[in-house]
């Protein structure tokens, strides 16, 4: 493994979406726009032996149980995101029971565990839950890349916003991959 990425995991968030809600249509194209970029994302991991963390809302299930999430949120608009982007049998999988990928979750735990200490960070959407936890990362001082090719919101400007944000304030690499 490149000495550089050793220390690397990928951290995706809440790409098991069913779109239906106020701004679903919005977001839903918009995570349209970056999945070939989601798809590169994710070959790069498991090429270089990362581990990829899913961290998803858990839609009142409740249950740490991919298969689960993907069966409710499976719908005509979402089948092909899911299918493309679920997690493999190998990957980790978290739910969280709010907008960060860390609060009231293991995931912290995990990444101590598995002694990674960089951050790739991508899903949607990007001006809240990404957003949130690109700021607990900080907070926990991990270092981030939050590639701004791989992140959706519903909104492009408030998108654009929050990786501003998460660049100048956080200190996130925001560069594509």
């Amino acid at each position: 493994m490149d000495k550089s990425l050793s220390k690397t995991a990928v951290i995706i968030v809440d790409i098991i979406n069913n779109f239906d809600f106020d701004g679903g249509d919005n977001l839903f194209q918009h995570t349209k726009e970056i999945l070939p970029n989601l798809i590169n994302l994710k070959k790069f991991a498991k090429e270089n032996d990362l581990p990829l963390i899913y961290v998803n809302d858990h839609y009142g299930l409740w249950q740490a149980d991919f298969n689960k999430i993907i069966n409710y949120c499976k719908n005509e608009k979402s089948s092909e995101i899911i299918e493309i982007m679920k997690p493999d049998d190998n990957d980790y999988f978290l739910i969280k029971p709010q907008h960060s990928a860390f609060f009231q979750t293991p995931l912290q735990s995990l990444l101590t565990e598995l002694d990674k200490t960089d951050l790739i960070m991508a899903g949607i959407a990007g001006d809240i839950c990404i957003l949130f936890s690109a700021k607990d990362a900080y907070m926990y001082m991990y270092d981030i890349h939050v590639p701004k090719n791989c992140m959706a919101s519903e909104r492009k400007d408030n998108n654009d916003y929050a990786l501003y944000l998460m660049n100048s304030v956080m200190k996130a690499n925001i560069d594509p991959v």
